[in-house]
């Protein structure tokens, strides 16, 4: 099955390039998500044959869509509903990844897929927005939303941590707020499951949900990364409070995955054996 990317450099675009090198990527010199228009347009040469559109390109930048919202709509949900709208159009199945910041993360329960959204930033806000853009274009599509995803590559918590772990003795990181980090690789291996799976039923249409296990903290995950790597610094728990940002992180971020493992066969990825691997490979995992 041939499979349309949109996305090039990201870290799950490059995790998907190493599980299907034979996808066509789509990166920013060949579709610019800022213009819908003219993202249906590059895209449309493409469909003819594809199996499957994976949206693997966002705006991710959280704290700097407090003051973008307007370009972060665009990109997070203009864009993809114009994209969806386009495969639907073709038959083509569409899969988009969206996050757990369209919850607002109260309470402790893992969030189900039917859970009432609430972000709390303009960034959850856009991808709210393509969620709801991407099911009204009326084709075959799913919603993926995932959280905390790390590789061993670009600016994520993993490589940060080990960065700061390498040239600092104390680290004060984020310990209340909880969520499951997951492995980019994970997450391709995902959609692209996910992406035959609708093309062989489109019944499975939905959102879905697929995150790393077991939950944690940041300074949880930290303390994870920086033993795994054998670095010395020491993890300093503080509350949200003490690390004001523009943008208002959810406290809860724990995903409930249980509808994604019965429909695709996906189980929670285990991040600690993913994070062991990237480290001993010294590479993108």
């Amino acid at each position: 099955m041939t499979v349309v990317v949109i996305g090039r450099t990201g870290q799950l675009a490059r995790a998907l390039a190493r599980l299907a090198p034979d996808a066509r990527f789509l990166g920013r010199e060949a579709l610019d998500l800022a213009d819908p228009a003219a993202a249906v347009a590059a895209l449309a040469p493409h469909l003819a044959g594809a199996g499957a559109v994976i949206n693997a390109a966002a705006y991710t930048a959280v704290d700097r869509a407090e003051a973008e919202e307007p370009l972060a709509f665009t990109v997070n949900a203009a864009t993809p509903g114009a994209l969806a709208g386009a495969a639907a159009g073709a038959g083509v199945p569409f899969v988009h990844v969206s996050t757990d910041y369209v919850f607002d993360g109260s309470g402790n329960r893992p969030w189900q897929p039917a859970d009432a959204p609430a972000p709390l930033n303009a960034y959850g806000r856009s991808k709210l927005a393509g969620e709801q853009a991407v099911a009204a274009a009326g084709g075959v599509h799913a919603v993926l939303r995932t959280s905390w995803v790390f590789s061993g590559e670009g600016q994520n918590f993993v490589t940060t941590m080990l960065r700061l772990g390498a040239t600092q003795t104390r680290l004060r990181v984020v310990a209340d707020q909880t969520g499951g980090p997951t492995p980019a690789s994970a997450l391709a291996g995902a959609c692209l499951t996910i992406a035959r799976a609708l093309a062989r039923d489109p019944a499975l249409s939905g959102v879905y949900h697929y995150a790393g296990a077991p939950d944690t903290s940041w300074a949880g995950f930290a303390r994870a990364i920086l033993a795994a790597a054998g670095l010395a610094a020491q993890v300093e728990d503080i509350p949200t409070a003490d690390y004001p940002t523009p943008a208002r992180r959810p406290l809860n971020s724990r995903l409930d995955c249980s509808a994604t493992e019965t429909a695709f066969g996906l189980a929670r990825p285990d991040w600690r054996a993913a994070l062991r691997d990237l480290l001993a490979q010294g590479g993108a995992a």
